[in-house]
């Protein structure tokens, strides 16, 4: 009992905490998300409208499918650059911490800086201009800023993978690429399905690139969820909307990673 009462006591500012700035927080946006709210102070308690009028929303709409199709050409463009790198960077033997510190230099930039950055390299292609390339283009931008991380959780997962089972696969005469399919793969799944799950997460959530490259245009061809959000509480100062929107993001988000858990989980 003494030892139990030790414990929780080292994590309980971790707990208020997480109380605080977590579930506190998604608790007053459900709240919210039930009401027409304006910034002077009144309220009125409206039920699920706000959610039937998102459903009707053709706006809202285009944002869910756009948002959808930026997380189709993101995620799977960050995975692969990600373990491509881990890969790469596992056979070299001098100096591996300098390109591990250089390809890990993106993903520390500053977004807003990158985002302007490529917007200078785009803009004689056009890309952004166009609405058939925009979420491709914001596609690369964000897994040339995000696949870092990626690649040092999948770099780990390489480095964990027993060398004897390797050697063996060599002694036997495998390719490299029956190495990489028979051996490698398996070991790595817990550490790709995590990194799958992040970059999903980060890719519906996706802002700030559209916010500074695109403005969610042309033609609302890169609009994603999470720049409708902002459109409804920060330009429309419709809070209730805006949070109703949150809260349908945040259930896409946990849908489609409760999905991957249970695909990873039949995998095995």
């Amino acid at each position: 009992m003494r030892k139990s009462v030790t414990i929780l006591l080292f994590l309980l500012p971790a707990l208020v905490l997480f109380g605080v700035f977590r579930f506190l927080p998604i608790v007053g946006a459900v709240g919210l998300s039930l009401t027409e709210f304006h910034l002077g102070g009144d309220w009125q308690f409206v039920g699920m409208a706000n959610y039937g009028d998102l459903a009707q929303d053709r706006i809202f709409l285009t944002s869910l499918r756009t948002t959808l199709g930026y997380v189709v050409i993101c995620v799977p463009l960050t995975v692969a650059v990600a373990l491509g790198t881990a890969l790469l960077l596992n056979r070299v033997r001098w100096a591996r911490g300098v390109f591990r510190t250089a390809l890990l230099t993106p993903y520390v930039t500053s977004l807003v800086l990158a985002g302007v950055v490529w917007q200078w390299l785009y803009e004689p292609l056009g890309v952004l201009g166009n609405p058939s390339l925009v979420l491709p283009a914001l596609a690369v931008v964000s897994a040339w800023k995000g696949f870092g991380y990626s690649m040092l959780v999948l770099f780990a997962g390489i480095r964990n993978v027993p060398p004897d089972c390797v050697d063996a696969a060599k002694a036997d005469g495998a390719s490299s690429w029956q190495r990489f399919r028979l051996v490698l793969l398996p070991f790595l799944r817990p550490a790709l399905f995590f990194v799958v799950v992040v970059e999903t997460i980060g890719a519906f959530q996706v802002f700030d690139t559209v916010y500074v490259m695109t403005g969610g245009g042309p033609a609302r061809s890169s609009y994603t969820l999470a720049y409708a959000v902002y459109d409804y509480g920060f330009k429309h100062l419709d809070l209730g909307h805006a949070a109703a929107a949150g809260i349908v993001l945040w259930a896409v988000v946990m849908l489609v990673s409760l999905t991957q858990r249970g695909a990873l989980d039949r995998s095995r």
